[in-house]
């Protein structure tokens, strides 16, 4: 353990403006929200990462290797062709080792960062973690380095927590009672006057989350890739859950 530091977590969007970030002060008995906001430049984002000990960030730090490959062979005419392009050759192509694990041990479908809209937020952090690795940082994929890849919806699961509907406007309701249900979950985490700013704004709660797991994840109390998987968790990413799920 590590008293006395930061910890870091950012929900990370394409747009800057709905990018939300955290800092946590780990104090021993009690971890404190030092502060929490939506809205985080580039900048901004470099110069709290590597001055945590820990940053949790929600976003896939990586591509399917299947994926990669398919888009070589595509590009220079080599493609084998498949025995069939049905669901299952196309789950393969389209999902990482760690989204496949994540559903399989929590019941929860990571978004298809080959597939769906998750991709601009990843290709932001990719140019972000560029930015970082020329600084010195050490950032991996997997997750080894200042910085991991976290996923707030599995982390709630593992705290028995699922279930609430908290995203957008209409989800204020449902985030003012996870709150609570975290505050009786995390006795140690005291919201230092921040809570209402996690109510107000789903991307602020769940940067506040991202940053406890990254608390965890430098703890020891989070799941890395079992060895079977670390190969494709250092090309393609790996999200880290905390333990219990």
């Amino acid at each position: 353990m590590h008293p006395g530091s930061t910890y870091l977590g950012i929900d990370l969007a394409s747009d800057p403006k709905r990018t939300g970030i955290a800092w946590l002060r780990d104090e021993g008995e009690k971890v404190m929200i030092e502060d929490v906001r939506v809205g985080a430049d580039d900048d901004t984002i470099v110069s709290a990462v590597v001055t945590s000990q820990k940053t949790g960030v929600d976003v896939p730090f990586g591509w399917p290797r299947s994926f990669v490959e398919l888009l070589e062979a595509h590009r220079t005419a080599t493609l084998t062709p498949p025995p069939s392009t049905g669901p299952d050759w196309k789950r393969h192509v389209l999902y990482r080792a760690t989204d496949l694990e994540v559903r399989r041990r929590v019941g929860k479908n990571p978004l298809s960062v080959a597939s769906d809209k998750i991709a601009y937020p990843a290709i932001r952090w990719a140019g972000i973690a560029a930015r970082l690795r020329e600084q010195g940082a050490p950032v991996t994929p997997d997750g080894r380095g200042i910085a991991c890849e976290v996923y707030p919806g599995a982390a709630l699961v593992a705290w028995q927590l699922a279930g609430y509907t908290y995203k957008g406007a209409k989800g204020a309701t449902s985030r003012a009672a996870l709150a609570e249900q975290l505050t009786a979950r995390l006795p140690w985490l005291d919201w230092a006057g921040h809570r209402d700013a996690c109510v107000d704004d789903d991307n602020a709660l769940d940067a506040v989350i991202a940053a406890v797991v990254a608390r965890d994840v430098d703890r020891g109390l989070a799941t890395p890739a079992p060895p079977e998987l670390a190969e494709l968790a250092a090309e393609e990413g790996w999200i880290w859950m905390p333990e219990g799920s």
